[in-house]
């Protein structure tokens, strides 16, 4: 009896801002997927008034070293009554890629850091308390517990010291498949 040969996994990702429409498509896509029909936060479509002039921001499985299908996402946006406070948010990882661990910190990074170069002074974020830890990790500070769209969130703050500024965010970084524990 034969093994079933597992799928395909990619084992490099870049992450970068979603420029091309099929990036944006995808970014679109997985997060109707997670918080629209896996974690039911919203209904129908996740899409607000912050998408007009939020930046996404893409992770992509490669293949042959090309572009292949969009696995994460985040958004970041300036304020427009706070200029230098930078907000990200709809951070999401496609379900078949959440035990990869380098997927959310490269985000969270590009997210940070581009914002930085963009004259950032203060990043801020809504994180799901289950993720909390996770962004505690990567030197961001939880400034109040809250609750929001019926869930317990955090408000956190970026240490910006820990994020250098990203020049070339349209070009990204790439990242290497490392197993989440």
């Amino acid at each position: 009896m034969f093994e079933p040969v597992p799928a395909y996994r990619s084992s490099h990702f870049r992450i970068k801002f979603a420029t091309a429409p099929w990036e944006r498509d995808g970014t679109a896509a997985l997060r109707r997927q997670v918080f629209c029909f896996e974690q039911g936060i919203f209904e129908g479509d996740d899409r607000d008034a912050i998408d007009a002039a939020a930046v996404p921001i893409c992770a992509l499985s490669t293949l042959g070293g090309a572009p292949d299908v969009v696995v994460g996402t985040v958004r970041i946006h300036e304020t427009t009554d706070n200029p230098g406070e930078w907000w990200g948010s709809r951070l999401a990882v496609a379900r078949d890629h959440r035990r990869i661990g380098a997927l959310g910190a490269g985000l969270i990074h590009v997210a940070v850091a581009s914002a930085h170069a963009r004259g950032c002074t203060r990043f801020l974020a809504h994180v799901q308390s289950a993720n909390a830890v996770l962004f505690q990790a990567l030197h961001w500070t939880s400034l109040a517990e809250i609750e929001l769209h019926g869930r317990p969130h955090h408000l956190m703050q970026a240490d910006l010291a820990h994020y250098p500024a990203m020049a070339d965010p349209e070009h990204g970084l790439v990242t290497l498949l490392k197993q989440a524990a």
